[in-house]
């Protein structure tokens, strides 16, 4: 079975329009402060509501309060909601049971010790994303288009759905599937031609390499 492709960080039609044509199953809008991708309310709505409902949409936040999902998700038809700072297990399930969403927890990954930490979080997301570990150096943390060494998942034996994330490209992601075993894959700096704007011509090759990849063990 091919695997499951997300774009993350949509912020234009023609990027949209190349994630559906392609076959993304799911895409993303981020709403963090501070991130070359990050959209409005208003904006990511439009875009979300031109959106076919077979594709899930998906809407990424740092440690968002309360405040911060409600002023989104009263303007946006979002199905999975995107956690990619501390969040703990009782934080992921409070927002879970408060906003009537499903939400998938973003795990920072540069050793083995990284990937057990994700058990934490069975049973409370619906989703695992592992994603490459900020270092002290970085004001964001993902979208920065560095990997991690992907044969640290081989092992991973988990019972929640899980996505392979980190400095993904069209070039990479048929290997990245078959070293890691991953079933689904998320792409965001990979496919730009600069910080922010989307390819529609690497989102096409993106789609059509994870499309073909397959898991080697």
């Amino acid at each position: 079975m091919s695997a499951l492709v997300k774009i993350c960080g949509l912020a234009e039609a023609d990027g949209l329009d190349a994630a559906v044509e392609g076959g993304a199953d799911f895409v993303g809008f981020v709403f963090c402060p501070g991130s070359p991708r990050a959209l409005t309310p208003e904006a990511a709505a439009e875009l979300a509501d031109a959106l076919p409902d077979e594709i899930t949409k998906v809407g990424l936040f740092v440690d968002p309060t309360d405040d911060d999902l409600d002023r989104v998700l009263q303007r946006v038809r979002l199905d999975l909601v995107q956690l990619h700072g501390r969040e703990t297990p009782e934080r992921v399930d409070a927002i879970r049971l408060e906003f009537g969403v499903q939400a998938m927890k973003a795990i920072g990954v540069a050793t083995e010790a990284d990937v057990a930490a994700a058990h934490a979080y069975e049973g409370h997301a619906d989703w695992l994303l592992f994603d490459a570990k900020p270092t002290e150096g970085d004001t964001r943390p993902g979208g920065l288009g560095r990997s991690f060494p992907w044969h640290l998942l081989q092992d991973w034996r988990g019972e929640t759905p899980w996505m392979l994330a980190g400095g993904l490209t069209p070039e990479n992601v048929e290997r990245a599937v078959a070293e890691s075993g991953a079933g689904a894959v998320d792409v965001s700096s990979g496919v730009e031609s600069a910080p922010g704007v989307k390819d529609p011509a690497r989102i096409a090759a993106f789609l059509r390499a994870a499309k073909n990849a397959r898991a080697s063990w």
